[in-house]
Order: structure tokens, then sequence, then C-alpha cells
């Protein structure tokens, strides 16, 4: 049984684990060196209460962790606030299990209840799993910034989702703290 929760500052490990591939074998992620624990903690804590950071489980007694997403500040001026953006990464073993369409499914219902109003996830292409993954929550493609990233020795193309998670209202609401609502699910 698989489990979705808060992750906790003690989950920065498991994180840091689960990364760390991605970034020095694959292209999901334009890093080069994997952070360790101490950083992602210090990423998760960056968060300040308001965006989300979510890991699945087990579900069993030691609960260990499989796969992680969050959402963080889309672009720094105040006018983007509204806006999100949200990464995944699971472990090699529960990609394409369905753990990351629960744990993608959360992280959308909880930016909805926290009224984002748009959540932006940008993907690497090629990558066909991961767009599978955006579609099925409800994120469409919305365009392609070509060969922006060098890494592996290859130019890298970056695609941009977009899910509409409440309607835009004039004047805005502004987005409630997940640190203050907790995960949410429909």
């Amino acid at each position: 049984m698989i489990a979705i929760r808060a992750a906790t500052p003690e989950d920065a490990g498991a994180i840091a684990a689960i990364y760390a591939p991605h970034v020095l074998t694959g292209t999901a992620s334009f890093e080069i060196e994997p952070p360790e624990k101490a950083e992602m903690r210090r990423r998760m804590a960056a968060s300040d209460g308001l965006y989300p950071w979510l890991v699945a489980t087990t579900g069993d007694v030691d609960g260990g962790v499989i796969g992680y997403a969050y959402a963080s500040k889309f672009r720094d001026r105040p006018a983007y606030r509204y806006v999100c953006e949200t990464s995944i990464y699971l472990t090699d073993a529960s990609s394409g299990s369905g753990v990351g369409r629960l744990l993608y499914g959360a992280m959308v219902d909880t930016l909805r209840a926290q009224g984002f109003v748009h959540a932006i996830g940008t993907i690497t292409l090629p990558n066909d799993r991961s767009i599978k993954l955006h579609e099925a929550v409800g994120f469409r493609r919305q365009g392609v910034y070509r060969e922006v990233g060098y890494k592996h020795g290859q130019w890298i193309d970056v695609g941009f989702w977009q899910v509409e998670l409440n309607e835009p209202r004039v004047p805005p609401v502004e987005p409630r703290r997940f640190a203050d609502m907790g995960l949410v699910r429909d």
C-alpha cells in the first residue's frame, strides 16, 4: 500500500538519495552535482511553509520513501505569486507503478485547495513518462524552449506544461500556506 504524506526534515536524506541518480545520469535535472541531505533540508525550509513538499512511502512500518514532489516559486517577481512550479522524482523501482500519479495527484489537489491559480511543470525532452504523468493529472503542453540546456554531451529542449488550478479572479486571492492547511486529497 502506498501512502502520501507531507515531507518532514527527516526525509531530506531519502529525498537526496532519490534525486541523485537523476542528477548524475539523467537529464531530468540540469544540476551537475547532486545536493546532499543538508542542502535538501535547506531547500525544503526555503519553501517557508507556503509550498508543499510531499513524499510517497511504501506504507509499511518502515515507511520507506519511494518518491517526492514539491512546488516552488515560479518566478521572483511579485505578480507571479499566484502561480507555482512543480517537480516530481521517483525511485527507478517505483517508476511506472502508479506511484507518480498518486503523488502528483495529491500535489495538484493540495495546490488547488491552497488557492494557486496555475501550476507549471517543466519537462526536459524527450521524456514520454513525465509527459504522460503530467497530462494524467491535468497538465497541458504550452510550449518548448529549444536547446536551452547542455548536459551529458547533448543539447536538451525544455517543455512547459500547465494546469489551471482555480479560475483567475480580479483581484486575485492570496494562496493559503501549506503549513496552515496540510495535504489535501480529492
